[in-house]
């Protein structure tokens, strides 16, 4: 371990071949995976729990606490997987009493100035491109892709293998597959060939488009949608995993084609 001008609480528990760069400071209560890469001027405060060969750029700050004024002081947390990159002024905040914990998962990449508000619990393999800034309370699942400078409001769901345009808002939930851009945030197709690259088979693909084709092109309610999908549809675990994401997003999909 590299600790050389850095300044580390000496009951950190700090795994084996981690590099913490100089002028980084590590509070008492964390815990740093092995094989993992601490840059300079690194803040990582009481909470954090960092897995495995992960990398953390200069000028980010791990875990503090809670930009929310309910915040009253307990003790939580904020759990980051392994081979994890959290790139340059990346801010992520330890949860409240809510979820007691803000989570990153594994193979995650934040680029630069991401902002991760507490209670967040983003999946795996996540890519959150420059000057994203996520509320509290939001849940993103694997593989979702939001490109640069998208603001996502509180307690939103974001569904797995979606892909978010550059620049947009969004403020309902974005249902798992699709791809979302326009203003106000609207469904502009399958993320076909985010999903082709992942492996999946052409004839799930079709029936993921298909779905959608009859929720947000031949409908123009959610309601109808989902209702043509349950009766003119075979049914499979993909198209059920829709529904079921649909059916208990409380706070509203977003929208159809904004044209």
């Amino acid at each position: 371990m590299s600790e050389l001008r850095a300044n580390i609480h000496p009951k950190a528990k700090i795994g084996s071949n981690v590099t913490i760069e100089p002028f980084s400071t590590i509070y008492e209560d964390v815990e740093i995976g092995d094989g993992t890469w601490i840059g300079p001027n690194v803040t990582i405060m009481d909470g954090a729990r960092i897995g495995k060969n992960c990398k953390i750029f200069p000028g980010a700050v791990i875990s503090a606490v809670p930009q929310d004024l309910k915040y009253a002081g307990e003790v939580t947390t904020t759990v980051i997987g392994d081979n994890t990159v959290i790139r340059e002024c990346v801010t992520i905040n330890k949860g409240t009493v809510d979820r007691m914990t803000t989570k990153v998962g594994s193979n995650c990449l934040l680029m630069a100035y991401v902002h991760v508000a507490h209670d967040c619990e983003l999946g795996n393999n996540i890519i959150l491109a420059n000057c994203v800034n996520l509320a509290g309370h939001i849940t993103i699942e694997d593989h979702a892709i939001l490109e640069g400078l998208v603001a996502v409001q509180q307690f939103v769901t974001i569904g797995k293998h979606s892909f978010i345009a550059g620049g947009s808002l969004v403020r309902k939930n974005v249902p798992p597959y699709i791809k979302a851009a326009r203003e106000p945030l609207s469904y502009v197709g399958v993320n076909s060939i985010g999903l082709k690259r992942r492996g999946m088979a052409d004839q799930t693909i079709k029936e993921i488009e298909d779905a959608y084709r009859l929720l947000y092109v031949m409908n123009d309610t959610t309601a109808k949608g989902v209702s043509d999908i349950e009766n003119n549809m075979p049914q499979s675990d993909t198209i059920s995993e829709i529904l079921h994401f649909i059916k208990g997003s409380e706070k509203g999909i977003m929208r159809g084609k904004n044209v």
